[in-house]
Parts: C-alpha cells; sequence; structure tokens
C-alpha cells in the first residue's frame, strides 16, 4: 500500500486538483497525508477529507522589491528542515506537487531523501514555484499541449487537470432547483475564483439592470463579499449571489448558458471540459505574472474563448455596454463555440497521474 504525501498551496487552484487525487488514492486505500502552510487556504479545504495535515514553514518569492524578500528565504530552509523530519518520520513512497510555494520545501526535501516527487503544472506558462522545483521532479505532469515546450524533455506528461467527480456528475435541473431560477431564461455564472474579482464584481453589479433582462444571474463574489444592499423586487427570484459554492457548482455550472470567469488554469479547464461557452477577464499583470494572460489567449486563437480585458473596464464610460454586449455575443454564438470545444481532448487525468504516482514507487 503505498505512502503518499500531497503538497500544494496559497490558491483553490493549487489545493482542488489534489482533492480529485486525493478522493481516488482513499479510494485505493493508499496511505495519504497532506502537506501545506500553516494558515493558508489549503489547511480548511484538506480539513474537510480527514486526512493528515502537517503544516511547514514557507515563504515567497516576490518579482518586487520588498523587506521580507529578505526573511522568507530562512523561512524556506526552516520549512526544507521540517520536511526533512516529516519525510524520515513519514517514510513516504513518493510526493505530489500541486505547487505553490508551500510545496517547494517538501519537494526539495523529498529530492534529497531520494523520495521520487511528481508534480502537476496547470497553466500554460509555468509559475515560479513549479520551475524551481523541476530539477528534483521525476516527472512534470501538465494541462496543456501548449506547455511542453517550456519544460525539460524527459519528464513531461499532458494529463490535462483532475477534476471533481461532483463537476463531471453537475445535473442542470439540480443547479436550477439549488438556484431558484425558474429554467425560463438563459442562466448567466459570473465567478471570479476562490478569492472573488473585484472588478468583475463591481462590472456585474453595475450591469445588472441590463443582464437581468436577458438572463438569471448567479454571481459568485468570493468571501467577504456579499453586497447585501442589492434585492429582488417581487417574488421571483432572478439574481443570485453567494460567496462560494462548494460540491453544488458542478449542477451550477451544468445549469449556465454562458460563463463569466477569470483566466485561471483550473477554471478555464473545467469551462473546456465541461464545453460551456464563456467570456474570459484575465488578470492583467500589474497584478499577476501574466499567466492568465496568457492562457487566455492560447485558447482565444483557438476559438475555445472569447476574452474581454480588465483595461476595457475600467476608467470607461461605456465600459458596461461593452460588458453586457460581449456576454450577449457569447450567448448568440453559442452553439458555434460549443462545436469548436468538441474538439478539445478530455483526459482521463485522475487515472493518469495515479498511475504515474504508482509507477514511481
Amino acid at each position: 500500500m503505498p505512502r503518499v504525501l500531497f503538497t500544494g498551496g496559497g490558491t483553490a487552484g493549487h489545493v482542488t486538483p489534489n482533492i480529485a487525487l486525493l478522493e481516488a488514492a482513499i479510494g485505493k486505500n493508499w496511505q495519504v497525508a497532506y502537506v501545506g502552510s500553516a494558515a493558508g487556504i489549503e489547511r480548511e479545504m484538506i480539513g474537510a477529507l480527514g486526512i493528515p495535515y502537517y503544516p511547514v514553514a514557507s515563504g515567497k518569492l516576490r518579482r518586487y522589491f520588498s523587506w521580507q524578500n529578505f526573511i522568507d528565504p530562512f523561512f524556506i530552509l526552516w520549512g526544507m528542515l521540517q520536511s526533512v523530519v516529516l519525510c524520515l518520520r513519514l517514510r513516504p513512497d513518493a510526493v505530489f506537487s500541486k505547487g505553490g510555494f508551500v510545496s517547494v520545501p517538501l519537494v526539495v526535501a523529498a529530492w534529497l531523501l531520494r523520495v521520487p516527487v511528481i508534480s502537476h503544472e496547470s497553466d500554460v506558462t509555468p509559475g515560479l514555484a513549479n520551475r524551481l522545483t523541476y530539477p528534483f521532479c521525476r516527472k512534470i505532469c501538465v494541462t496543456f499541449e501548449a506547455t511542453v515546450r517550456y519544460l525539460p524533455r524527459g519528464k513531461v506528461n499532458v494529463t490535462g487537470t483532475p477534476v471533481r467527480r461532483s463537476l463531471v456528475a453537475g445535473d442542470a435541473a439540480a443547479g436550477l432547483e439549488f438556484l431558484g431560477f425558474s429554467g425560463e431564461k438563459p442562466v448567466l455564472l459570473v465567478f471570479g475564483g476562490s478569492l472573488g474579482a473585484a472588478t468583475i464584481n463591481n462590472q456585474t453589479r453595475r450591469a445588472l439592470p441590463v443582464l437581468l433582462q436577458a438572463f438569471d444571474v448567479v454571481h459568485v463574489v468570493g468571501n467577504g463579499n456579499l453586497e447585501t444592499s442589492i434585492e429582488q423586487p417581487g417574488n421571483v427570484n432572478h439574481y443570485v449571489q453567494k460567496e462560494f459554492v462548494g460540491e453544488q457548482f458542478g449542477h451550477v455550472l451544468a445549469a449556465a448558458a454562458v460563463v463569466v470567469s477569470r483566466a485561471g488554469a483550473n477554471s478555464l479547464y473545467e469551462l473546456l471540459m465541461t464545453r460551456k461557452p464563456h467570456l474570459l477577464i484575465p488578470l492583467g499583470k500589474a497584478a499577476s505574472r501574466g499567466d492568465q494572460l496568457d492562457n487566455a489567449r492560447v485558447f482565444a486563437d483557438l476559438g475555445f474563448s472569447r476574452v474581454l480585458y480588465e483595461e476595457d473596464l475600467m476608467g470607461n464610460d461605456k465600459s458596461v455596454d461593452v460588458f453586457v454586449e460581449s456576454i450577449k455575443d457569447v450567448l448568440v454564438h453559442s452553439e458555434e463555440i460549443t462545436a469548436r470545444l468538441q474538439s478539445f481532448e478530455i483526459k482521463d487525468s485522475v487515472n493518469l497521474i495515479i498511475e504515474l504516482i504508482q509507477e514511481s514507487v
């Protein structure tokens, strides 16, 4: 029975694929545990699985000047020491890393102790934390074929991204019931990731009177971002706000006719996999390394995605019109977009990665 440590954190995108893999590993009676940060989002998300969780120290290498850049290397070194002790105590047969800076100490510690490491990169262009760990990995799994050219030859496997069973089993009728929608209007799903997206939230609220003429709207705003002043007239529900949607998200996605989303790799892969016509509003370089711009560009070129850039929604009196017309354009061309999405190859990601882990043991 393999003993496998899983790691990854910082955002939900580094954790949800691990949850899909952990569910499969637990089903195979593997001995599993999770290594993450003491206060990161991963601790709360993994806690629901009831598996052992071990926090280690971690730092972050920023691309801008910060005094913390002088301190964080010491946290990383301390995290490596903690990870070495953890590996000696738990004696794992393999480590699976989904990325984020919390994964770096464990990956290096596993390599030092000759424990095989398999990592996964979701984005089209690899992130810094993953790039730092690639020399220590035996296998590197990627979501998209376009990523292969950025990585060392001989290590790369195109596996897609592991997706939760609840997403695959989404039911539109159950989604409508959960939301309280009648189904008479097409459903517009707007979400900006686990932390929400202020630009998307604000624009949706400004455009809501116009959007509600054509859609029933479900708006996933992120933790702490509910706007309680928005009320529904009468008894008919046409607009629903949620901070977060958990196990019901597959049903909500199945009910949606059009989706507005950030262009994070995991969210994008879920949209491609479920063949959902969508409008991407990628996070710009001012607030990120530009990975969402790369993701959006690749799939817009393939005709899978429509893209609207943040700069088109800021400081522009006509931004509401641009936002609404972009959404309506996706609805009008939804059949054409869905036909293109049918050509996107969906892989059995969970089993492919589970097999790679098993082969490495």
